[in-house]
C-alpha cells in the first residue's frame, strides 16, 4: 500500500518541478530585463551616491558627504524641494476637484458620456512635449490668450512665464489640463459602480444635492479618491517636463523642481554622485509622503465589508 501511494506523489512532485521550470523559463525574459534595467541601475545609483563621481575624471569615495552637502550647504537644493512641494500642494487638490467634477457632469445618466470621456482623455495620451509647446505658444505675450484679451477687453495680460508667481501657477494650470482626464476616468468608473440600492435608500431618507454628495456618494467613492490622490502626489513630486520646457526652471529658480535640479546636477554640471544622492532623497520624500497618506486614509477611506 505504501509503495502504491508513494508513486502518485512522486509523479505529482515531478510534474510540479517540471511546471516550475517551465514557468521560470517563460518568466526569464522579464526577470532578466528587470535585473538589467531596474535592479542593477538601482544598486549602482546607491553606490554612485557615495562617491564624488564626475562624468570624466577620477572617482573618489566620500561616504555620506554628498547627502550632507545637499542638506546643509547647497544653495539650490532646498528651493527645489520647496518648488516641488508648492507644485504638489497646488496641483493635487485642483486635479482631484476638477476630475471629480468632470466625472459628475458626465455621470452614468448622461447620453454620449463615452464621447466626453474620450475628449477629456485626449490630453493625457497626447505627448507631453506637444502639450507644453502648445501652451507655451498660447501664454507667449504675442500668443492667443494675450491677443484675445486685447481684442475683447482692451487689456494686456502679464508675461505669465516671466513672472515668478505667475509662472508656477501657469505650470499648475497646464498640468491640470493635461492630467485631469486620467483621474476623471477613475472617478467615472467608480460612479458607475455605486450600488443603486444604497442610492435609492438615501433618496427615500430625503438625501438630495449636496447632502447626497457629501454623505453618500463621496464616502462610497473614497477608495477611488484615495488611489487617485496617492498616484497624483507621486507623479507631481516628480514633475519635470512642464517646468523644463515652459520656463527652464525660471525666472531665477522660482519654478525649478527637485527632478530638474537632479537633471541639471547630473547632466549639466556633470556631478553624477551628487545627482544620485539627490535622487535618493527624492525617493525618501516620496516614500514618507505615501506612508503618511496610507496612515491618514484609515480616518476617511471607507471600504465595503
Amino acid at each position: 500500500m505504501t509503495t502504491h501511494a508513494a508513486a502518485p506523489k512522486k509523479r505529482r512532485s515531478r510534474l510540479a518541478r517540471t511546471e516550475s521550470y517551465q514557468a521560470l523559463g517563460f518568466a526569464s525574459p522579464a526577470l532578466v530585463g528587470l535585473a538589467l534595467f531596474t535592479v542593477v541601475p538601482v544598486v549602482l545609483s546607491i553606490i554612485m551616491s557615495l562617491y564624488n563621481w564626475p562624468a570624466f575624471g577620477e572617482r573618489t569615495f566620500v561616504g555620506a558627504d554628498n547627502y550632507l552637502w545637499l542638506l546643509t550647504e547647497s544653495p539650490d537644493f532646498w528651493p527645489a524641494v520647496r518648488n516641488s512641494v508648492v507644485f504638489t500642494v497646488l496641483y493635487v487638490p485642483i486635479n482631484i476637484i476638477v476630475s471629480l467634477t468632470m466625472a459628475m457632469i458626465i455621470g452614468p445618466r448622461i447620453r454620449g458620456r463615452n464621447i466626453f470621456r474620450v475628449l477629456f482623455f485626449i490630453p493625457v495620451v497626447t505627448p507631453m512635449v506637444a502639450n507644453v509647446l502648445v501652451w507655451k505658444m498660447l501664454l507667449n505675450p504675442q500668443g492667443l490668450f494675450n491677443g484675445l484679451a486685447q481684442a475683447w477687453f482692451g487689456v494686456e495680460l502679464p508675461a505669465f512665464l516671466a513672472h515668478p508667481q505667475w509662472a508656477m501657477i501657469m505650470i499648475v494650470v497646464m498640468s491640470v489640463w493635461q492630467g485631469a482626464g486620467y483621474n476623471m476616468l477613475i472617478f467615472s468608473a467608480a460612479l458607475e459602480q455605486l450600488p443603486e440600492s444604497v442610492m435609492e435608500a438615501a433618496r427615500i431618507d430625503g438625501a438630495r444635492g449636496w447632502t447626497m454628495l457629501v454623505k453618500v456618494i463621496l464616502p462610497m467613492m473614497s477608495p477611488s479618491i484615495f488611489f487617485a490622490s496617492v498616484m497624483t502626489v507621486i507623479s507631481s513630486l516628480q514633475v519635470f517636463v512642464q517646468p523644463q520646457m515652459l520656463t527652464g526652471g525660471g525666472p531665477g529658480n522660482s519654478t525649478l523642481p527637485l527632478v530638474m535640479f537632479i537633471y541639471n546636477t547630473g547632466f549639466k554640471f556633470q556631478q553624477l554622485g551628487m545627482a544620485a544622492a539627490a535622487a535618493w532623497i527624492l525617493f525618501a520624500l516620496v516614500i514618507l509622503v505615501t506612508a503618511f497618506q496610507f496612515q491618514a486614509q484609515k480616518r476617511w477611506v471607507h471600504y465595503e465589508v
